[in-house]
Formats: C-alpha cells, structure tokens, sequence
C-alpha cells in the first residue's frame, strides 16, 4: 500500500472510531419476516455459524461488553437484532445458522427469515460474514454464500479467533480464504482476520465500515 494508502485507511479507521465511539442503542428484534422494521439508514449484517465469535465481535466492534448477547449454548438467538448507530447506520446481528439442535420447525422458521432478509433487503449495504479461522468454510457457509450471490448481496469474509493461530497459520488460512472467494460474484476480495479477545483487526473492520457508508454519500 502507498503512502497515501496508508493515510486514507488511516483516515477511515479513525472516522469508524467515532463512528462507534458514538450512540449504539438497540432498536427493534424481529423473528418473522413481517415483523422486519421500515427500511430507512443503510444496515450492515453480521452472520456466522453459531459459536463462531459473532457476539464476542459485535461487542468488540461497538466497545460494549455486552451490546451483542454472549452465550456458551449455540443457537440461542433467534431473531434478528436492530442497532442504532450514531442515527448514521443500522447494524443487525443475525442468528447463527448451522446448529442442529433445535427443534426442526425452529431451525427451519430460522433459515426461512435470513433467507427472506439477504434476499429481499434494499438498504442492506454489506453482510459481514464470520468464519472462524480454526476451521474454515463449511457447508453451510457455502450455502449462505450461494445466497447471498444468486441475491448480489455484497458480502465481506470477517475471520475470528485469529488469536488461536501462529503468523504462519493465519496466512495460509487468510491465502486459502482468499482463494476460495476469489471467484464469487458478490464477495468483496479483502478478508479481515480478527480478534475479540485481542482487539486484532478491529480497528481494520470499523474502518471498512466508514468507508463502506462513505462510498453510499453518509455523512460520518
């Protein structure tokens, strides 16, 4: 990156900062499809399989400790959740897919709503899609990727838990990720490794985010 490079991405980190620094204050859950608030701000979305760090990221990300729900028994939240971002953004925590579990009819009215969402949301600017760096794409990941492509929802690879692996783990991880991705439509080819429990990346997403509202003339 250019010495110039550098200073605008600087530049975006620091208006993300604010950004965040600023009111975040939940505004609406909803578990159905009718239930889903007007569209008004443009919305960014955090997915991931159930335990892949979603929660412990979206807390990181805003500087709450306990904005995003935290829990050790995967699929618990069941809805989608609504946060006001400074009135300049809106941020949804989805529920996490993958977890079989439940009761089928539950997973089932589950999928049905982040389906309906991902597909059919017109101000939904960017998914931010985690994967947890251990482990990689699964499945079901590709499924939701599918999605999101057939939809062209544009969407960004977050990994999490980067704090687990060494340097040389995490770039071979980081290079099969991007290789992966490389030939899907709406994917956006930047992958952002992270850590919540480090803070690793965090100032890197948040930085992605202000440019992201930048580009759709949001003032920050």
């Amino acid at each position: 990156m250019t010495h110039d490079g550098n200073r605008e991405e600087e530049a975006f980190q620091e208006s993300g900062r604010k950004l965040f620094a600023g009111p975040v204050e939940f505004r609406h859950a909803a578990e159905t499809v009718a239930a889903l608030p007007v569209e008004s701000v443009p919305e960014i979305a955090f997915a991931g399989r159930s335990n892949v760090g979603k929660s412990s990221l979206v807390n990181a990300l805003t500087g709450r400790n306990a904005l995003a729900r935290i829990s050790r028994t995967p699929g618990r939240t069941r809805q989608l959740n609504f946060f006001d971002v400074n009135g300049r953004l809106t941020l949804v925590d989805m529920p996490g897919y993958g977890f079989a579990a439940a009761p089928k009819q539950q997973v089932s009215a589950w999928t049905s709503l982040i389906r309906a969402y991902l597909g059919g949301r017109a101000t939904l600017a960017r998914v931010y899609l985690l994967i947890d760096a251990r482990h990689g794409f699964k499945p079901v990941d590709e499924e939701i990727l599918t999605l999101m492509d057939r939809a062209a929802v544009s969407y960004q690879v977050i990994l999490t838990k980067t704090d687990a692996l060494d340097r040389s783990a995490l770039s071979a991880v980081l290079a099969r990720t991007e290789r992966f991705i490389a030939k899907r439509p709406a994917a956006f080819p930047r992958v952002i490794p992270t850590s919540a429990r480090s803070g690793a990346g965090i100032a890197d997403l948040r930085g992605s985010i202000a440019r992201l509202l930048a580009e759709r003339s949001v003032p920050l």
